[in-house]
């Protein structure tokens, strides 16, 4: 676990496998070690997969931190006219979500490195189940980037265990001006609802002072 969020993990290949099982959907999924949860779906992640609302069914979708994927093609699999971009800055998991999108013939995941995405792609919706071990610090960068990249009528969904901060994270994101709302409450995890930040209210132009006759003397 130390390691999911590495670049380049140092633990040694142990490739093995995992099943989705979902009522719309059942995939066998390539794991490694080095990624996230590579034993089993982790129970957070089935938690957002099972109370999530449908994705738009167009436009760019963004699983964020995908792992192996499952996340990422469940999306696809539920919006199979949407484009979706699966997330990470392991390269061990960038190329596993590949095969498994690959191998589930999902043709409209796009698997790549955080840093790979064009800038400006914009995001209808995006599902995480963060990397909240990264640190506060790191985690509220993290998300500052990508919800920032939410179309005007986006919304983000986030499960986070309530022992590690979910609360917290709501008032935060709150405070920093993402509409944020818990959606559900299951096993210790909340799915977090997170809307994009309203656009400024346009700052109105000065009224023109008032004319007195023909002096040119300003009203007070």
């Amino acid at each position: 676990m130390a390691h999911y969020f590495e670049e380049r993990p140092e633990a040694d290949s142990r490739p093995g496998t995992v099943t989705l099982v979902l009522p719309d959907l059942h995939l066998r999924l390539e794991t490694d070690s080095g990624v996230f949860s590579p034993e089993r779906i982790d129970a957070g992640t089935r938690v957002l997969l099972e109370t999530v609302p449908a994705p738009p069914a167009e436009g760019d979708l963004l699983d964020l931190g995908c792992g192996y994927g499952p996340i990422a093609l469940t999306m696809a699999s539920r919006a199979p006219g949407a484009r979706v971009w699966a997330v990470d800055v392991n390269r061990r998991s960038v190329e596993l979500c590949r095969r498994n999108a690959a191998s589930a013939r999902l043709d409209k995941v796009r698997s790549v490195h955080a840093d790979e995405v064009p800038d400006d792609v914009r995001f209808r919706a995006i599902w995480s189940n963060p990397a909240i071990r990264i640190g506060k610090a790191a985690l509220h960068a993290m998300l500052t980037r990508w919800l920032d990249r939410l179309t005007p009528d986006g919304s983000a969904y986030l499960v986070v265990q309530k022992h590690l901060g979910s609360d917290s994270l709501q008032r935060w994101l709150t405070e920093q001006g993402w509409p944020a709302s818990r959606l559900a409450s299951r096993s210790a995890y909340r799915v977090l609802r997170v809307d994009a930040r309203p656009a400024p209210s346009p700052t109105p132009s000065p009224r023109p002072s008032a004319v007195r006759g023909s002096s040119g003397d300003q009203e007070r």
